[in-house]
């Protein structure tokens, strides 16, 4: 397939740059080894007005966090007619607020942990959620990925220091109910206009804390995929995932994170609409168990690039 010229989208100045510059790097390798013509672009650096003035056709978007996930840089390609890889303005903006993510689950029935919002008006409710949401609880920015802001609270006595925390990212703090179990995560890819779900991984980080280190440092955290939770919990997990991706309106491509209940419940966490694809991450793990080589999986994602709102300059395919 013709792609012409393909940028990829890398870096951006949110707080997971790092990872971003990694995905990036990787992207750009694999698309160069399939003979395509795809340059680097760090949107952290170089301004997105380029892109047109430089004759990209398309671009793969890598970018992780605000300013690349969130439906900025997504309504900007909209504008330029620039085909870009992933959800739409909407979803991405929606997929980037976990509260939103949560309400909208909710309407559709999907099942999600339960929650609070605290901001700096109501922080006097956070003595009460221990009694509403029980001990342990996580307290999250609700708008920063790879774990960056969040705290897992065993004590009443934690959650000042918690909130204070995650409210350096966010003006609003999500406080979510701890589901005591295994943490799972599952990959959606959009094939011939239907959204597949990807094999189900299991992560097995150490002491329970799949942090930032354990996620893109260390080797010491292990993924099993197939993530051996029999034949109907397995199910039960690849239709929740592509469930959240459609009730959100997403597109391309995304992951789904859930705990595992021990009692064998599968509970959504969140959805990434631009997930990590260094050598550490999961999509590109569950693609190999499908059988997909990581190059074969970026040409696949580059391949449904295009304009959502029809906008731009014309739909380019």
């Amino acid at each position: 397939m013709k792609f012409g010229k393909v940028g990829v989208l890398y870096g951006g100045v949110s707080a997971e740059r790092e990872v971003s510059l990694k995905s990036g790097t990787m992207v750009l390798a694999a698309l160069q080894r399939k003979g395509i013509d795809a340059h680097g672009f760090d949107t952290g650096k170089q301004s997105l007005a380029e892109l047109a003035s430089q004759g990209f056709e398309r671009v793969f978007i890598a970018l992780h966090g605000r300013g690349g996930e969130d439906g900025t840089v997504q309504g900007v390609l909209e504008l330029l007619g620039i085909a870009y890889t992933g959800s739409g303005v909407m979803a991405s903006s929606i997929a980037m607020d976990k509260i939103t993510t949560k309400r909208i689950w909710q309407t559709h029935g999907l099942p999600t942990p339960k929650y609070a919002v605290i901001d700096k008006n109501t922080t006097a409710r956070l003595s009460q959620l221990p009694a509403e949401l029980g001990l342990p609880l996580f307290v999250k920015p609700p708008h920063e990925g790879s774990t960056i802001g969040i705290t897992k609270v065993s004590q009443a006595s934690e959650l000042q220091a918690a909130y204070d925390l995650a409210a350096r990212y966010d003006d609003t703090v999500l406080v979510e109910q701890f589901i005591d179990g295994a943490e799972l995560t599952c990959a959606v890819l959009e094939r011939d206009g239907r959204a597949q779900a990807l094999p189900a991984i299991r992560i097995v980080a150490p002491g329970g804390n799949y942090d930032y280190h354990n996620k893109y440092i260390s080797n010491d955290t292990k993924y099993l995929c197939p993530a051996e939770l029999g034949d109907a919990i397995e199910t039960r997990v690849r239709e929740l995932a592509v469930k959240s991706f459609e009730a959100l309106g997403c597109a391309g491509w995304a992951r789904a994170d859930f705990m595992l209940a021990k009692d064998g419940t599968p509970w959504l966490l969140e959805i990434n609409t631009s997930p990590g694809m260094t050598d550490h991450s999961l999509v590109p793990m569950a693609a190999r168990a499908a059988g997909v080589s990581y190059d074969d999986l970026v040409v696949n994602i580059l391949e449904g690039a295009s304009l959502k709102a029809g906008i731009g300059r014309g739909q380019k395919a």
